[in-house]
């Protein structure tokens, strides 16, 4: 009897950190994530999104477990409900300049600070906290506790898909369109042919490796 009023258990919710902070009066969350840490090329670019309390998005989740196509109906499914979302986006330039932590942690910070309603409460995926002053909890793999982490994993990444994609464009000898500019054997060998363009890390080991061939 007893394995079977376990079985009949319904599954936990997998966004229950936002439902904890609600039961202490905290009500206005932003979810903080960012997109486009690990590549080569192009910008890092986070987003911070605030979710009415009581909605339910169908298909939410990690934007790395989802496919182009889900992100980008995600997306507009996002926009269209949140009650604000904020995009910050740093290049190449500075991630250079500062390197790719400050670099996030400062996209997260021009995400926050371009919200339209401000925060009671920030949760930020990783492991380090960005420089403001609203309350924040740092949440590891928080897209998978937090449905606005999860909506702001999504904004990013589909932001910083399409800016890659206008990229491939001006670049064609660089397929960014297909590879998003992350280390991958198409854009090594992209690389080894045409050496670094104006958007790429110099100072990331695998472009650092080609430019001094």
């Amino acid at each position: 009897m007893r394995q079977q009023a376990l079985l009949d258990l319904p599954p936990p919710d997998p966004f229950r950190l936002e439902k904890s902070f609600h039961a202490q009066g905290i009500d206005i969350i932003a979810g903080v994530d960012e997109a486009g840490r690990g590549c080569l090329a192009g910008p890092v670019v986070a987003a911070a999104v605030i979710l009415p309390r009581e909605i339910s998005i169908k298909g939410l989740k990690d934007s790395k477990l989802l496919s182009a196509e889900q992100r980008e109906r995600l997306f507009d499914v996002i926009y269209g409900c949140a009650v604000a979302t904020g995009v910050g986006i740093v290049g190449p330039l500075e991630i250079d300049r500062i390197n790719i932590l400050q670099a996030s942690l400062l996209a997260m910070r021009i995400a926050v600070d371009g919200l339209a309603v401000r925060p009671q409460q920030l949760f930020i995926d990783g492991n380090q906290p960005i420089e403001h002053e609203i309350p924040q909890k740092i949440v590891i793999k928080g897209d998978k506790i937090s449905s606005s982490i999860a909506a702001a994993s999504i904004i990013a990444k589909v932001t910083r898909d399409r800016l890659m994609c206008d990229f491939g464009n001006e670049y064609p000898a660089f397929k960014f369109s297909v590879h998003k500019g992350y280390g991958t054997e198409l854009h090594l060998a992209e690389l080894a042919k045409h050496g670094p363009t104006r958007i790429h890390r110099k100072t990331f080991r695998g472009v650092l490796q080609q430019a001094h061939r």
